[in-house]
């Protein structure tokens, strides 16, 4: 999991409890305060997010490259190995 993804959980939870603090006591600046955390760790979250999937999809990619690579290889040799017993 990205960092981004944990701090903005983080700003999240804090911001909506600031926010509702400030609801509880009246304080608009409070619950201003708690909005913009919470809109700060959201957009964090999401940044998070999609940086996990460039990571996983960039993964998948060179495990794809790689066994396409092998598979490759395989033929290659099995090819290799046909042409030497039809001589």
């Amino acid at each position: 999991m990205d960092k981004d993804r944990v701090k903005g959980t983080i700003d999240d939870a804090v911001g909506r409890a600031k926010r509702q603090a400030g609801e509880w006591t009246g304080d608009t600046k409070t619950q201003a305060e708690g909005a913009a955390q919470q809109i700060k760790g959201k957009a964090e979250k999401a940044f998070g997010q999609v940086k996990d999937a460039v990571r996983d999809a960039r993964t998948d990619a060179e495990r794809e490259r790689s066994h396409r690579h092998e598979h490759a290889e395989e033929e290659h040799a099995d090819s290799t190995s046909n042409s030497n017993h039809h001589r």
